[in-house]
């Protein structure tokens, strides 16, 4: 038996399809899902709530047994509204800790953490970062993995730790939320679109849904050979660059390359601003994301082929035609599917 915890999400759910084929699946969710696949029973479960918790466990026990192979722990607060929020220390340090306490009383064969290549500071152009380089998060988001990871570390106890700092993820239709804000600036060549306040040659690793599945089915297939603590980058070696996606998405759309402009840091946090004030208008990007323009994420993914024998198999360069040619198909369905307006 696996349990995966925000088995209905967009990562979850394929999880599950694709360990459903050889295990049973219990998946962990907020609400009890209306459907569920026919080997996944979905038990609703409030990872802030210590009763919650506590109950769901007692229905492991009592359903099941006190054996499960992993525990594929993807749920977590997630926002882009706002730089920082209680709910981070809340829900996923929290629920984590939670979970990993409640555990002790299991014979657990992994439990497996989906964290974020974002824990790390970011890098230059032509220097990648691995597993060791140093940790610098700069909002919420990764600073609630990096405590987690560090939580985990000092109370797994016998259970065995999977740490898989992961990419920006997309798949075919796109189901990026940077990318797809990018494609549709474009798409309506909007103004914003030809300005960026950083450094356009910079830009961060990204990597395909199938190949994250692919890793994370790997670490449990591997579980018995892999060390006790064991944290490993998964994203696709090459990144593309804020001005490369600008020229491919430009190109694919409208057959040619789109300038971008840059402007300085003061400049595009006032525009920020205003557009977020705007009546009626809801602006993706945020003051507080102008700073965060610089970043670059280039990654070594080695310890990953080295433990797993992981390596991705699809690339964002190559999938980009199959997001603008889904646009270009049907634009309603595209925009709606990535929750676009």
């Amino acid at each position: 038996m696996i349990i995966v915890t925000g088995s209905s999400g967009r990562i979850g759910a394929n999880v599950v399809r694709r360990l459903g084929e050889k295990y049973r699946i219990v998946g962990f969710e907020l609400l009890k899902a209306l459907y569920a696949s026919a080997n996944e029973e979905l038990v609703p479960v409030d990872l802030g709530s210590d009763e919650s918790v506590h109950q769901a466990f007692m229905h492991i026990r009592n359903l099941y047994d006190t054996k499960i192979a992993a525990v594929i722990h993807l749920a977590a607060y997630y926002s882009f509204d706002e730089k920082n929020s209680d709910q981070y220390d809340k829900i996923t340090v929290g629920g984590t800790r939670r979970l990993i306490q409640a555990l002790q009383e299991f014979e657990v064969g992994q439990f497996l953490f989906s964290s974020t290549m974002l824990v790390h500071a970011s890098t230059s152009p032509g220097h990648k970062i691995n597993e060791d380089s140093p940790e610098k998060p700069t909002w919420g988001y990764p600073l609630s993995k990096v405590k987690t990871e560090k939580l985990l570390h000092e109370i797994h106890g016998k259970i065995p730790i999977v740490n898989l700092r992961i990419a920006g993820v997309y798949d075919d239709l796109c189901h990026s939320i940077p990318i797809s804000h990018q494609i549709q600036r474009i798409y309506e060549n909007q103004l914003e679109a030809h300005l960026f306040a950083g450094n356009i040659s910079h830009g961060a690793s990204f990597v395909h849904m199938d190949d994250v599945v692919e890793a994370i089915a790997l670490s449990v297939e591997k579980r018995t050979s892999l060390p006790p603590e064991l944290t490993l980058l998964i994203g696709e070696p090459k990144t593309l660059s804020y001005d490369q996606l600008q020229r491919e998405i430009s190109r694919l759309i409208r057959g040619s390359e789109f300038t971008t402009y840059s402007v300085p840091k003061w400049f595009a946090q006032i525009g920020a601003w205003v557009q977020c004030h705007l009546p009626g208008k809801e602006s993706f990007i945020k003051p507080w994301m102008i700073s965060l323009a610089d970043d670059h994420y280039e990654l070594d993914i080695s310890r990953a082929q080295k433990f797993l024998g992981w390596e991705p198999k699809r690339s964002l360069e190559e999938t980009l035609p199959k997001m603008i040619a889904a646009l270009q198909k049907e634009p309603t369905t595209w925009y709606k599917n990535n929750q676009l307006k």
